[in-house]
């Protein structure tokens, strides 16, 4: 286990390739997963906004909100719609619990569990052409080699996107969840689908190889398309669910068809359940988790319209 603890700034920010988009446990340590950008406009067409769901039965209404957790600041991506919904809720659900506490417990568990253990290296995990490929993006974005040699592939992946990140600007400071917790009356309810535990276990517990063909798509990702960040947000604040689903889902169900099983569709398995139970009562509640978690065929709003409830949405 580790022979040291990582500084705050060696310490995961965010997550590479889709992963942005489905995970606020670890960006700043609150996301696992996302890529950089930078803090400038991002044009949309006009009226255009992140997409909004409605589920509902006789006597009960869940909003869905798809966030991207780390955001360049001053972008205006908040819907009417959702606005509204926070207006009328009686919970409002996360994928984690939201405050300082849950923030250092994913901090802790992520240096703990990601470090390798004494006598094992990270470049000899990899062939060498991958090695040479980390050493280069490493160097692009200012993340010192022999801190990346002790690393898991997985916390690795997190460092190299979180140092994108602070590269060009972006923060959870500016992400979705941070301004709807901040803006939000502390009289709602908030809920959690996980803890913090449970959302590092499901990149601790992953097969090495899976590990190592995430890495390195997210290396891929970061020395060839360096923009990849950028579409997905005008992807988001466009609401073009097709644009997301091609362009941050469909590379991981290729690559990593593992990480995409327990990533995605096991945790919306989950939620699917919790949200079946909450409609099953009384009320009105807002749902804010990954873009990812809600667009293609394994998202929520097709699994819930499934079970026969009414689901409006793009």
């Amino acid at each position: 286990m580790p022979q040291r603890r990582l500084s705050r700034r060696d310490r995961p920010q965010g997550p590479g390739g889709a992963l942005h988009l489905l995970l606020p446990g670890v960006p700043d340590v609150r996301s696992l997963f996302a890529i950089l950008f930078a803090a400038v406009a991002i044009a949309a067409p006009a009226r255009a906004e992140p997409p909004v769901w409605v589920v509902r039965d006789a006597d009960s209404e869940v909003v869905l909100f798809g966030s991207v957790h780390v955001l360049p600041p001053g972008l205006d991506w908040r819907p009417k719609a959702l606005d509204a919904a926070l207006g009328e809720a009686q919970d409002l659900w996360f994928e984690l619990p939201s405050g300082p506490a849950a923030e250092a417990e994913v901090a802790r568990l992520a240096a703990e569990r990601g470090v390798l253990p004494p006598g094992q290296s990270l470049f000899r995990l990899l062939p060498p052409a991958d090695v040479a490929l980390l050493l280069k993006v490493a160097k692009t974005y200012g993340v010192e080699p022999s801190t990346l040699d002790r690393l898991e592939p997985w916390l690795a992946e997190v460092a190299l996107a979180g140092a994108a990140y602070r590269k060009v600007g972006a923060a959870t400071e500016h992400g979705v969840e941070a301004s709807i917790g901040s803006s939000t009356s502390e009289a709602i309810r908030r809920e959690a689908f996980e803890t913090p535990a449970q959302q590092i276990a499901i990149f601790d517990s992953a097969p090495l190889a899976e590990q190592l063909a995430s890495l390195r798509e997210t290396l891929g990702e970061l020395d060839r398309n360096p923009d990849s960040y950028m579409k997905l947000v005008r992807a988001w604040m466009a609401g073009d669910v097709q644009g997301l689903d091609r362009e941050a889902l469909e590379p991981l169900r290729k690559v990593s068809p593992g990480v995409f099983r327990r990533l995605v569709i096991e945790r919306n398995e989950r939620w699917t359940e919790a949200l079946d139970l909450r409609l099953k009562g009384r009320g009105k509640t807002v749902v804010v988790v990954g873009v990812g978690h809600l667009v293609g065929e394994e998202g929520l709003p097709t699994r819930l319209r499934a079970l026969g409830y009414s689901v409006s949405g793009p």
